[in-house]
């Protein structure tokens, strides 16, 4: 292997070595602090509930290890040694050409899911049922893998030959065409996905007429919110887990509840919850992470364009097929771009404070107060986490933190 290939593989290893060092982090902090509720919280979560929140952010995070140690040795292994044989075995079936490249980036795909199936099926049917979260039945498991597969294959397939066919035909600008394609693709999916794929997986029906529905109405105007319906999705067949969003862009926006955030809080607690998202789509975050998307994949694709310049291939001693390419820049991009991770999980929680603020305008403090404290409560969130895991890996502010800010003047 030449120097740059060499240079990959050192930054893959750190990149795990950090990942395995913040969980080590993360578990230490939360075993020091599972006996004691946080000051602010005695009253709402009991001892036995925090040490239950321990409990289970204990077990995920040694889950979390594991993962994180079994994905650096494999990516190392793909990189350094499996490659070679994948593009032999390949090659043998498939004529040089479009087609032997996207058959390789399939083949890579399929094995990557397949060695990672057994920490999907670990974490839904062990540590997640063992919470008492999980409600999948292993028929429901299988079927939404299959699911998922046939629409990977239905989208992907047709984007491998795409950008492939435009690496052939446009040597020098192949990677802005792609980069713009794939953003305009992206945009058209948000609202693609809300009407056409997510109903494979879950059902949505209206929210039904009453109290509830006439307040978020209420709410709705007040902010100057227009969306394409109100829905209640059956999450409750898969897990616990309470949660609710809106998708969706322009005219096709819909606004979702879990079923289960319904049945476990209150009206003022739904309501803030509601007025929590709005304030993403009023405050303009909505505009800011598609800009921000538009930034990282363009920085992609100038790195693929690069490796694709630089004979990238050939560092690692293989063949010079496009395929390969790509599957070396997928491999070793998210273990790099994870050094990256507190820069935009920073954006994320400056996003979600902000929202916040928004949501103690339009519904008051004290139901935000009291949603967040519920649902860190039964999503068995810990409220002592580690600062520097927090760092890098929280999207959401903690919760104390976030409650904090809502009880400031």
């Amino acid at each position: 292997m030449s120097s740059l290939a060499l240079a990959i593989v050192a930054a893959i290893v750190l990149s795990g070595g950090l990942g395995l060092y913040l969980l080590y982090r993360q578990a230490a902090t939360v075993a020091a602090n599972q006996d004691r509720v946080p000051e602010g919280f005695a009253g709402a979560i009991s001892n036995g509930e925090h040490r239950r929140a321990a409990a289970y952010t204990l077990a995920r995070t040694r889950f979390e290890f594991g993962q994180t140690a079994f994905d650096t040795l494999l990516a190392v292994v793909w990189l350094t040694v499996l490659l070679g044989p994948l593009y032999t075995l390949v090659a043998q079936f498939v004529a040089p050409g479009l087609s032997r490249s996207v058959a390789l980036v399939i083949l890579f795909w399929l094995a990557e899911r397949l060695l990672n199936l057994p920490f999907s099926i670990f974490s839904t049917f062990s540590l997640e049922a063992s919470f008492g979260f999980n409600r999948a039945t292993p028929a429901m498991f299988l079927l939404d893998r299959i699911k998922g597969l046939a629409l990977s294959a239905l989208l992907g397939v047709p984007l491998l030959y795409g950008f492939f066919f435009l690496l052939r035909v446009l040597p020098d600008f192949w990677w802005l065409t792609g980069w713009a394609a794939l953003m305009v693709l992206m945009i058209a999916m948000t609202v693609i996905y809300p009407s056409l794929i997510a109903p494979l997986f879950n059902t949505f029906t209206p929210l039904p007429q009453g109290q509830l529905k006439t307040r978020i109405e209420a709410l709705l105007a007040k902010c100057g919110f227009e969306s394409n319906g109100l829905y209640v999705m059956d999450a409750s067949k898969r897990s616990t887990h309470g949660n609710a969003y809106f998708t969706g862009f322009g005219k096709a926006k819909r606004i979702v509840f879990f079923d289960t955030l319904l049945q476990n809080h209150t009206p003022d607690e739904i309501l803030s919850i509601l007025a929590h998202e709005l304030g993403h789509y009023k405050l303009g975050h909505i505009g800011q992470r598609i800009a921000e998307m538009a930034v990282f994949t363009f920085l992609g694709f100038a790195v693929l364009y690069w490796a694709f310049a630089a004979g990238l291939a050939g560092s690692f001693g293989l063949a010079a097929d496009p395929g390969l390419v790509l599957i070396i820049i997928l491999t070793a991009l998210g273990p790099v771009l994870h050094l990256l991770s507190p820069f935009t999980s920073f954006l994320s929680r400056r996003a979600e404070y902000q929202a916040d603020g928004f949501a103690k305008a339009m519904a008051g403090p004290e139901p935000m107060i009291s949603a967040l404290t519920k649902l860190a409560r039964d999503n068995l969130s810990t409220l002592t986490p580690d600062r520097f895991y927090a760092l890098f890996y929280y999207s959401h502010p903690p919760v104390p933190a976030r409650i904090a800010r809502l009880k400031a003047v």
